[in-house]
């Protein structure tokens, strides 16, 4: 029986992917690589291409005996969600009722879920725990939203159950340092930094040091993409196991800021470089932290990697000795 990860040769993907392997799990992936990377599978059948191929699909789970499903593949850009919303709820909401179809065809009634903390919007306090309000702010955390949705209706008519994982930013890299982060354009602060300590960008740029935190920089909760590999799977026993539907946040549970985050990367690399202090950005909330504490008890789920120092160092080794990413 194998473990079906759709965008598996993304960032958290390709880490779950290998985390999977270790297990000795039999893996198949779908990716379109669109945003993905060949270089970034370590393992696992590939099937290039859509969710939305509907012939592909099936194909998919006619050769393979898949048991559950982890389900990445989307777009998950802010900033383009609100240029371009038709992509987002083509792409995010078409293709995964495209996925649950072929699931519900196939007898497959396992799905866990990535989803995001964009589904709060502003919190109403921090640390966000799984029952406050959801009211995204941006069209990207309205698709994921959606696609929540559709899961709990699902689960209700068909009996597919679900985990969805609502968390925050990923960042470091694989252990072995074969795979790392490698997005085009970069959006992610991490490996934003540290272009900037590997001299590939002039300076960093902070929105806003005028935020009510302790050095007026936004807070925001890091998560190594492991830690992120480790609570995808303990969600697939969690159903596997006959669990019900529900839904999880993933933190390390402790924020940092901007500015931590900046030094430590030059304290990690030991290297300098400049720092420019711009305007704040639109809708960028002060803190945000969530509260793993549910995850921590029903999946036994517990971070390991979660010093920021220890993020950055495997995020440093993976830029360090791949400048160019993936090269592809």
């Amino acid at each position: 029986m194998a473990i079906l990860v759709t965008g598996g040769a993304g960032y958290i993907g390709s880490h779950t992917v290998a985390a999977l392997l270790e297990q000795g799990r039999e893996v198949v992936v779908i990716d379109n690589l669109q945003t993905g990377h060949r270089g970034a599978l370590l393992g696992g059948k590939l099937y290039e291409g859509d969710l939305r191929d509907k012939a592909l699909l099936a194909k998919l789970f006619a050769e393979n005996e898949i048991e559950a499903v982890i389900h990445f593949a989307a777009n998950s850009l802010v900033g383009e969600s609100m240029k371009d919303p038709v992509k987002y709820f083509d792409n995010n909401v078409y293709g995964t009722l495209c996925l649950l179809d072929a699931m519900d065809q196939a007898n497959v009634r396992k799905i866990v879920f990535s989803s995001t903390a964009a589904t709060y919007g502003e919190p109403e306090k921090v640390p966000i725990e799984e029952t406050d309000p959801t009211r995204p702010t941006n069209v990207y955390g309205e698709t994921k939203l959606t696609m929540e949705r559709m899961m709990a209706w699902f689960d209700q008519v068909l009996g597919i159950k679900y985990v969805s994982l609502r968390y925050f930013n990923a960042a470091g890299a694989h252990e072995s340092g074969k795979i790392g982060e490698d997005h085009r354009p970069e959006s992610h602060l991490i490996p934003l930094i540290i272009q900037a300590a590997l001299g590939q960008r002039p300076s960093i740029q902070v929105f806003g040091d005028d935020y009510n935190t302790a050095d007026g920089t936004c807070v925001r909760d890091y998560i190594h993409v492991g830690d992120l590999a480790d609570a995808h799977l303990r969600a697939v026993d969690h159903l596997l196991g006959g669990g019900e539907s529900d839904v999880f946040n993933l933190g390390n549970g402790q924020g940092f800021s901007v500015k931590e985050v900046i030094e430590t990367v030059k304290d990690v690399t030991g290297r300098d470089f400049p720092v420019v202090i711009s305007p704040r950005r639109a809708g960028d909330p002060a803190v945000l932290i969530a509260s793993s504490d549910k995850a921590r008890r029903v999946l036994g789920w517990n971070p390991t990697r979660n010093q920021l120092a220890n993020i950055i160092e495997s995020a440093w080794q993976w830029h360090n000795s791949h400048p160019n990413g993936y090269n592809d």
